[in-house]
């Protein structure tokens, strides 16, 4: 019953939002001596963007760290949504929503931090990374294996993508030549 669930909850998505910085990243910021910074970015996460573009759905970021590596990243993956320097997330989901014309139970969101929490109560599939905090964990309707940084996006949406029945596909994509 609980798969069901699942592919139900997944089969009415349009939208896979990600916090950035303990999702995408481990949560390390390194600050450059120019004033820049830098963050490390998983390829794994990378190639599921793709692979869940290829499959219909948009992706996107909301972040409350704004970075210049951030919106390079979001746009080398053609990214629908990113939103950064964000204070208050839960406002930002209901920008999005409005500007899409989507509804809550249409979108999947991972968070890593107590910042997130409503923005994966707001929604209809929820996950986590295995290092979040624990109220975060208890939140999430998946906690990944991955911690984050490692991967742990790619382990969400291949959750999304099998329950939907539409893993095979992608995985055919990703083993052709582009």
């Amino acid at each position: 019953m609980k798969d069901e669930a699942l592919a139900e909850r997944c089969r009415a998505l349009k939208l896979v939002l990600a916090d950035v910085d303990g999702v995408l990243t481990d949560g390390t910021v390194l600050l450059l001596p120019d004033g820049g910074e830098a963050k490390s970015f998983h390829v794994r996460d990378g190639l599921a963007v793709v692979l869940a573009h290829d499959a219909g759905l948009r992706t996107g970021l909301i972040s409350g760290r704004a970075s210049e590596a951030v919106s390079r990243r979001a746009a080398e993956l053609g990214m629908a949504v990113v939103r950064q320097g964000v204070s208050d997330k839960a406002a930002a989901l209901r920008d999005v929503l409005a500007t899409l014309g989507l509804a809550p139970h249409e979108v999947a969101y991972m968070g890593d931090d107590v910042n997130d929490l409503p923005v994966m109560a707001a929604v209809g599939l929820s996950a986590a990374p295995a290092d979040a905090p624990l109220e975060v964990r208890l939140q999430a309707f998946m906690v990944t294996e991955a911690r984050g940084g490692g991967g742990c996006l790619r382990e969400f949406i291949e959750a999304i993508l099998r329950a939907r029945g539409d893993w095979e596909h992608a995985a055919t994509i990703a083993t052709s030549p582009r």
